[in-house]
């Protein structure tokens, strides 16, 4: 059945147009899941809280290839629209070139200061060696994974989304059987895990800029371009909230590491790192969701469709809602073998991730209104709310949360905080959709 954003969207057509969107992101996550499923019983839980340590200061040099895919995009996408295909070539070629050299100077960066900023975030002895281990490998294949991320939108912009998700799915299967050979066969603990994750990234970078470099029948190839300071600047504007989203999202990541050292030591850490694993993969289902109704959601606004608009806003609250309750019932059943596939070496460890689990599934249930609301808001160029929306819901509230309920409950007390936020940030985003709706006819 060919699909296409004109048509009108029953509950079946909109689950088999946004499908394609909902498994790049599960499936991006599950590999994830699978690096952390080997540190952990392969190598031990203080590798493993390490690597769960140190993650976020990564992350938080990866997100400038979120901001070149997606601010670049706009701008390349819309010199596409103008007619102008060689400035476009110009613009995408000079803003991958960029991105390379600003990823070869973060990384470098990174990799002279990553013990002390490590120390900084509270990582001492063994934890701090290994922190520094790991971290310093990974940092070698930075600028590639910058640039897996930032084709990602690009793919999208030159009509080869398929190429985006056959660059992932490349990446993800590496960094699954990497691991499995560097630690499960050859044995080489920490440093294989980090190895077989800079690789992946190495092959998720790679690939589309051959592709690119190459003759390809896309809309895009890579060319001579000479360095216009304009349109960096807009790229960066663009790409502005997106940055400041996943920023926000590690900042707090670190928080939640410094608060889980100061109330449950290492064994917090691990704990808190299994729950992430599985929540990348439930958010994942969100995420993936709201990309795939994005476009939806642009057309029919743009087109006046206002009765389609409400539909499928409507519809997608109902589709959230159904996905948040699922999630909730999963959690909690599956709790204790998913911990088990983790930590099952540790009974303390076992207990403590455990009974965090039980807290931590109640986020599912709110969590999927923000993160769509925020999308949505984005699909009808409301970038101001969605950055705000997207804004409290990873920055404010997580951290006022999570300073303020570990005074009352202890370590319980963090768990709860992810809830309390999601709740909040679900209420938010219920209060823009109601007080925007005659801005926009949905």
């Amino acid at each position: 059945m060919n699909i296409q954003l004109s048509d009108h969207f029953t509950y079946k057509k909109l689950l088999r147009f946004t499908l394609p969107s909902i498994a790049m992101m599960i499936f991006t996550s599950i590999y994830g899941v699978v690096d952390g499923f080997f540190v952990s019983n392969y190598v031990g839980k203080t590798p493993f809280a390490a690597v769960n340590f140190i993650m976020p200061f990564l992350m938080i040099l990866g997100t400038f290839g979120f901001m070149f895919g997606t601010g670049g995009s706009a701008l390349v996408s819309k010199t596409m629209g103008e007619g102008d295909m060689e400035k476009a070539n110009r613009l995408f070629s000079m803003l991958t070139y960029v991105s390379i050299g600003v990823g070869v100077v973060v990384a470098t960066l990174g990799i002279i200061f990553i013990r002390p900023i490590a120390s900084f975030l509270g990582a001492e002895g063994v934890l701090l060696d290994d922190c520094v281990l790991y971290g310093r490998i990974v940092l070698a294949a930075l600028p590639f994974f910058m640039l897996q991320m930032e084709f990602q939108t690009f793919f999208v912009t030159a009509e080869k989304p398929q190429l985006g998700l056959l660059a992932t799915l490349a990446a993800g299967i590496a960094n699954m059987i990497l691991d499995g050979l560097f630690m499960a066969v050859f044995r080489w603990g920490l440093a294989g895990a980090a190895i077989a994750t800079a690789l992946s990234q190495f092959v998720g970078g790679l690939f589309p800029l051959c592709y690119f470099f190459s003759p390809n029948s896309s809309l895009l190839r890579l060319t001579r371009a000479p360095f216009d300071g304009r349109a960096l600047m807009k790229t960066v504007t663009n790409g502005s909230s997106e940055l400041m989203s996943n920023i926000s999202m590690s900042l707090v990541g670190m928080l939640y590491n410094v608060q889980l050292m100061k109330y449950a030591g290492e064994d917090g850490v691990a704990a808190y790192g299994v729950l992430m694993y599985i929540n990348m993969i439930f958010i994942g289902a969100f995420i993936g969701y709201s990309i795939g109704t994005a476009p939806l959601i642009g057309y029919h606004y743009g087109a006046g469709n206002h009765n389609e608009l409400r539909n499928i806003l409507r519809k997608s609250l109902f589709v959230i809602g159904l996905f948040s309750v699922c999630m909730l019932v999963l959690g909690e059943v599956f709790a204790r073998p998913l911990s088990l596939v983790f930590v099952a070496y540790d009974p303390e460890l076992l207990h403590l991730t455990l009974s965090g689990f039980r807290i931590f599934s109640f986020s599912f249930l709110f969590a999927g209104l923000a993160i769509f609301g925020s999308g949505f808001f984005t699909a009808l160029n409301n970038g101001l709310v969605s950055a705000l929306i997207s804004f409290l819901r990873t920055m404010v509230f997580q951290v006022a949360a999570i300073l303020w309920l570990p005074t009352l409950w202890g370590v319980n007390g963090i768990w709860i905080s992810v809830v309390v936020a999601e709740l909040m940030a679900a209420a938010v985003t219920g209060s823009f959709l109601v007080w925007l709706r005659n801005t926009y006819y949905y």
